[in-house]
């Protein structure tokens, strides 16, 4: 193997940190800002034909050594670069949740500009189309802003459990990911594009505050390709919260 490979091959290993499953479409599932690869284990073979590949971003569990990316370009392009290796020559897709959906999209845009093989599929959820006007609720969030209102913000959400929002040492090791991804997410500014030539699976929540079901919607307009919507019950984590239903859909949207 040469040094070249060697490294690709260990680059690839610190964001993708769970043993290859080797089963069919591989399935790059990228998390919320301040979230981890460990949000998507539970789905790693519950999935048939699905190799399910969380992806870990720096500054986090596995790789908290790692400084936090802090640009969308930097962050795609390093991404889409991991992705196109280990995909090799088999079919894939791109699944993104909230901050994680507009990295998957602008990873999909980034392969396509440099002529990789496009994905079977691009799967995302709590996220509003980034080619819509910027929404007048929810909030806003800056790098920072302080401890407490963060924290407030994750209450709000759900999802993260009050022990671990409570816990001094705990809450310091996902503050410094969740301000870099807010610079990410405050600097992204959509780029109009051709849409993409890959269908979408669009999954929305009843109670999201950061995205409503017609947001959601409105990623028919990014592709050429089908686009499937999904509403859940729930809040912002619902896609979690509701596993099996979710993974019916990808189920579903993955299918010969």
């Amino acid at each position: 193997m040469s040094t070249t490979t060697l490294g690709r091959r260990r680059q690839a290993d610190s964001w993708l940190p769970y043993p290859d499953t080797d089963a069919g479409v591989r399935l790059y599932c990228l998390p919320h800002a301040g979230g981890s690869a460990s949000a998507f284990r539970p789905w790693i073979g519950h999935l048939p034909g699905v190799a399910v590949r969380p992806v870990q971003p720096p500054g986090r569990d596995t790789r908290l050594g790692d400084a936090p990316h802090t640009d969308m370009a930097a962050l795609t392009a390093e991404l889409a670069e991991v992705i196109l290796a280990d995909a090799e020559d088999r079919p894939y897709a791109v699944y993104g949740h909230s901050l994680g959906a507009l990295v998957a999209f602008e990873v999909l845009r980034t392969i396509d500009r440099i002529g990789g093989p496009g994905p079977a599929h691009l799967l995302i959820s709590g996220c509003r189309a980034p080619h819509l006007p910027a929404s007048g609720t929810g909030v806003r969030l800056e790098r920072d802003m302080s401890q407490d209102r963060i924290v407030a913000w994750l209450r709000g959400l759900g999802g993260t459990p009050e022990a671990f929002l409570s816990d001094p040492r705990a809450l310091a090791m996902i503050l410094a990911p969740i301000r870099a991804d807010l610079v990410v997410k405050n600097s992204y500014r959509y780029d109009p594009a051709p849409p993409l030539e890959v269908p979408i699976t669009a999954l929305a929540s009843t109670d999201d505050p950061q995205a409503d079901a017609a947001s959601v919607g409105a990623w028919r307009e990014l592709t050429v390709g089908r686009c499937a919507t999904h509403t859940l019950p729930g809040g912002h984590f619902a896609v979690f919260e509701q596993a099996e239903a979710t993974l019916q859909i990808i189920h579903r949207a993955l299918r010969p």
